[in-house]
């Protein structure tokens, strides 16, 4: 028993360390070719943080455990939100005032509509996986015209840039030779398949012996593990000033959880779900995301703000969520 925990452990800690070697790396090798910092931080920085998420529900459909995968991604929409902001909050209240962000928020329900549509038949299959990879490209290709045409002009006015596009700009890794950043990305990209399955091995096999699904371990442990990168980046942020990267990392990440987390697994297997998790568990994750709207968005001309009342609140209502699912619905 000790043994399998010890490998969720053992694996959650090299997933993120790994995440960030790939993630260093690979945005190293795209701007020494000459990509946009800009395009560079907009994707292949963004996605690595979801880099742990992604390599686990891979592993988890590929190791017909389609439920952990599945509790995986709406575990890790709900622990950035609930958990990630709420402690973040706690550390440093977070005032939000880009542009940006108010254009990301109604995406992110059009996507949370779209994906209950597709689990709305009670199993995601191959054409759903294969419409949310489509819709994650669309995404994408969108993202960067917009932010790019959004730099350009900012710089033609001679105006300064949204916060948030600056934000990810300062922020992306040390550039490197390309020996050295390629050194990282395949360092980082083995350790990330040898970690993402200890992880699932060792979580499947608590769920047997505890005599519970893996949709609940996939929802729990799994998914507090997997938004660790995401925490430590929205902390890390704030702590520099930069409020607007924080809740941007949570957005972007819910985003690519929905459309890639989710979506691969469906285009690997098939995967039943549950009514129950759209009637509670998607429910609750829609729930947050409304609390996180209003939050982020203000009022009257002011800013949006998450105060730390308002991180514990959002942070205490994880913990409940935690311990009713670890306790009460196992």
């Amino acid at each position: 028993m000790l043994l399998y925990f010890a490998m969720v452990i053992c694996g959650i800690s090299l997933l993120v360390w790994s995440a960030d070697r790939f993630t260093d790396g690979a945005a190293a090798i795209a701007r020494n070719f000459g990509i946009s910092p800009l395009v560079v931080g907009l994707t292949i920085v963004a996605m690595g943080s979801s880099a742990p998420e992604v390599v686990v529900s891979v592993n988890a459909a590929l190791n017909d455990t389609p439920g952990l995968a599945l509790g995986n991604g709406i575990g890790s929409n709900i622990a950035n939100i609930a958990m990630v902001l709420g402690i973040t909050a706690l550390v440093v209240p977070l005032k939000i005032q880009s542009a940006t962000l108010k254009r990301e928020i109604p995406i992110l329900f059009f996507f949370m509509l779209l994906v209950y549509y597709l689990m709305s038949d009670l199993i995601l299959s191959f054409s759903d996986g294969v419409i949310l990879i489509v819709s994650l490209v669309i995404y994408l290709s969108w993202l960067i015209y917009i932010a790019t045409k959004s730099r350009i002009k900012s710089i033609q006015a001679n105006e300064e840039c949204d916060l948030m596009l600056s934000e990810i700009i300062d922020e992306l890794p040390d550039q490197m030779p390309n020996l050295k950043a390629f050194m990282w990305l395949v360092i980082g990209l083995v350790i990330l398949q040898i970690s993402s399955r200890m992880l699932v091995f060792g979580a499947t096999n608590i769920a047997y012996m505890y005599d519970v699904s893996d949709f609940i371990i996939g929802i729990t442990i799994v998914a507090v593990g997997t938004s660790l990168p995401e925490l430590a980046a929205s902390v890390s942020g704030v702590l520099k000033g930069e409020h607007e990267l924080a809740i941007g990392n949570v957005i972007g990440s819910n985003i690519f959880n929905l459309l890639i987390v989710i979506g691969i697994p469906g285009m690997i297997t098939y995967v039943p779900i549950d009514p129950s998790i759209l009637e509670f568990d998607y429910a609750l994750m829609f729930g947050l995301t409304v609390a996180m709207s209003i939050m982020a968005w203000g009022s009257k001309g002011k800013p949006g703000e998450i105060t730390r009342l308002e991180g514990a609140i959002l942070l205490s209502c994880f913990i409940g969520y935690q311990a009713y699912q670890l306790f009460f619905n196992s």
